[in-house]
């Protein structure tokens, strides 16, 4: 079989599609659908309470009451699922308010269930939004230098999970980038009787300056030092691979690349390599850039939003988590 594009047919020029928008729409290779969206929400304690996110317009800390409205908004434009980060009213450095049966999370998650239930609940296990340090585990020191002791964290992610779990969580996120956190919540899930509850893994999470606005939204700003000792260097695609490998053979159900516009080649690859139900996060520096340049009249922010979020689904994102999921679900529905 001959290539239209080379050899024998030197008078073939690949020109636009003729026609109308119809049948453009008819052939498009790539498609973005509102039900591959998640919306993220952060949750605090109280009631009737909207705080604003200064470095996110358009993000709210958010009560439950709150963030049941905000929800129940995202699943009538047609967006599926959400994913929740707590912020706690105390924190310690054994993140007990992570895995409290009545912790913020789990109260959430309830609220959600009772009231939204044939929304899909995800919730983000990861003990730096409960901790006094802002790490993502527990801190020992080593002479006089602290570090993240990853083998005594896994044992209170582990207990996040199941805690998750137990107030009606539909998807478990680990993202503390912990080695052998997946095989560790996998076989607590298990054990306890959640053997059908999915593992959506924060496989490949780079160290990255794209993070800011969630630190400032999570209040998570570390107290010491960086994360670059457990999450992964801005110039490691092998890395990424490998570490993808290893949460699947530890039993994720779904892996997801973060930040996202920064990494489609490590989220293309990813993809590639494993043909695994795969999930990018639009994270919130993205998010923050697109809003700041929308407001001074630079770029459009509805056309940069679905040409970026498109951009993800070409890559190989199954899933996109997105602060704009509400806003892009309700443009689908418009286009």
């Amino acid at each position: 079989m001959h290539s239209p594009y080379t050899g024998d047919f030197p008078a073939y020029r690949p020109r636009r599609l003729r026609g109308s928008d119809a049948i453009r729409r008819m052939i498009r290779e790539t498609r973005l659908h509102a039900d591959q969206l998640v919306l993220p929400l952060f949750v605090r304690a109280g009631r009737k309470i909207r705080d604003a996110v200064p470095s996110m317009p358009g993000i709210f800390q958010l009560s439950i009451d709150e963030a049941v409205r905000e929800a129940a908004a995202a699943q009538k434009a047609g967006v599926p699922a959400v994913i929740l980060f707590g912020i706690p009213s105390k924190k310690d450095d054994r993140a007990s308010g992570a895995y409290a049966k009545n912790g913020i999370v789990q109260k959430a998650v309830r609220q959600l269930k009772k009231d939204l239930p044939g929304l899909l609940v995800m919730t983000d296990v990861c003990l730096c939004e409960y901790m006094s340090h802002g790490h993502c585990g527990l801190v020992k020191k080593r002479r006089k230098e602290k570090i993240i002791d990853n083998d005594s964290s896994l044992k209170l992610l582990a207990r996040t999970a199941i805690s998750h779990a137990e107030a009606g969580a539909d998807v478990i996120a680990p993202s503390d980038m912990m080695d052998g956190r997946v095989a560790t919540i996998r076989k607590a899930l298990d054990t306890n009787g959640f053997e059908e509850i999915p593992i959506m893994s924060y496989a490949a999470k780079f160290a990255s300056a794209y993070y800011g606005p969630f630190r400032d939204a999570a209040e998570s700003v570390p107290q010491f030092g960086d994360r670059r000792s457990y999450q992964m260097d801005n110039a490691n695609a092998e890395e990424a691979l490998r570490e993808v490998a290893l949460d699947i053979q530890e039993g994720a159900d779904i892996v997801m690349v973060k930040p996202a516009l920064a990494y489609l080649d490590i989220l293309y690859r990813v993809k590639s390599e494993f043909g695994y139900p795969t999930a990018a996060y639009a994270v919130s520096g993205e998010y923050s850039m697109i809003q700041a340049a929308s407001k001074r009249g630079w770029i459009d922010e509805r056309s940069s939003t679905m040409e970026s979020l498109l951009a993800m689904r070409r890559a190989g994102a199954d899933i996109i988590l997105t602060y704009a999921a509400t806003k892009a679900a309700n443009w689908l529905k418009d286009s």
